[in-house]
């Protein structure tokens, strides 16, 4: 499976946005999905993942209520809402096919093995 991120742009605070992770090359139902971000001069941290049923979801606690992560057949969504400066970064999907989601191991960007180039979301204020 390949992934590939696009929905990143530059937008107002307050404002939304909606990341797509799409796939290609196998089949995405079973990939466990995660998305990533890294901002200028830090480190990346996790922002959220989802089961590959869709039914469980975890979320870094700083978007929790903001983002909503979602998926079908071939796509995963990260809708983000109340847009804030500090989520200024670049985003990135990753997937790992696996049957449950182990959340722990899910807020790691090295367990995942597939990734997807990244793409920009700036939030001005």
């Amino acid at each position: 499976v390949q992934l590939q991120a696009s929905g990143g742009g530059l937008v107002q605070a307050g404002g939304s946005l909606r990341l797509s992770c799409a796939a290609s090359g196998g089949t995405f139902s079973t990939y466990i999905v995660g998305w990533f971000r890294q901002a200028p001069g830090k480190e990346r941290e996790f922002v959220a993942s989802i089961s590959k049923n869709g039914g469980y979801t975890y979320y870094l606690d700083s978007v929790k209520g903001r983002f909503t992560i979602f998926r079908d057949k071939s796509t995963v969504y990260l809708q983000m809402n109340s847009l804030k400066p500090e989520d200024t970064a670049v985003y990135y999907c990753a997937a790992r096919s696996l049957f449950a989601l182990p959340q722990a191991s899910s807020l790691n960007w090295d367990w995942y093995d597939r990734r997807g180039q990244g793409t920009l979301v700036t939030v001005s204020s």
